[in-house]
């Protein structure tokens, strides 16, 4: 009876460490700042661009749709409704050049926590590189963000189609 009541405690004594356990977001190559992401420092807005030639642009993008004329080519930049998720809205600004999607770039991602940075960290720049190399808003989600994923989807879809409309 002894080893019963020893075993018992001796096992939820285990099962209380094993749940009070904590992990810690890595450091280092396993994150990216958030300029690496093209998205703004938290506090900044959404006004924060990842590449000069965007910035003139950026202040009119943050209210639906701006064009540049350069010679022949006409880019038009619009940032996408913010699409909410369980874990906070997701929000994305695209640049179309001549038809063509030339730029993407995540303004409003879920950052709450360590572990939302730590995924996005991975997750934004996948889909950022996707986006550009489909052209459109048919990419794959990325395993292990799909809550981010589809609201990427959502926001690049509603960008894209302000565009057209």
């Amino acid at each position: 009876m002894r080893r019963v009541i020893l075993a018992i405690c001796a096992t939820a004594a285990a099962l209380a460490l094993l749940l009070s356990f904590k992990t810690h977001a890595q450091s280092g190559a396993g994150s990216a700042p958030a300029a690496a992401l093209g998205t703004p420092a938290p506090g900044t807005g959404d006004t924060a661009t990842t590449a000069p030639s965007q910035s003139a642009s950026a202040a009119k993008a943050k209210s639906g749709t701006s064009g540049a004329s350069t010679g022949s080519s006409t880019a038009q930049t619009v940032t996408g409704a913010a699409w909410p998720t369980i874990y906070g809205p997701v929000q994305v600004k695209v640049t179309v050049t001549n038809g063509k999607v030339t730029a993407v770039t995540a303004v409003e991602y879920p950052q709450e926590t360590p572990r939302d940075y730590q995924i996005n960290a991975y997750a934004i720049p996948q889909l950022n590189s996707e986006t550009l190399a489909a052209g459109s808003a048919s990419i794959d989600s990325v395993s292990g963000a799909t809550y981010t994923s589809q609201g990427y989807i959502g926001s690049l879809q509603n960008a894209l189609d302000k565009l057209k409309g």
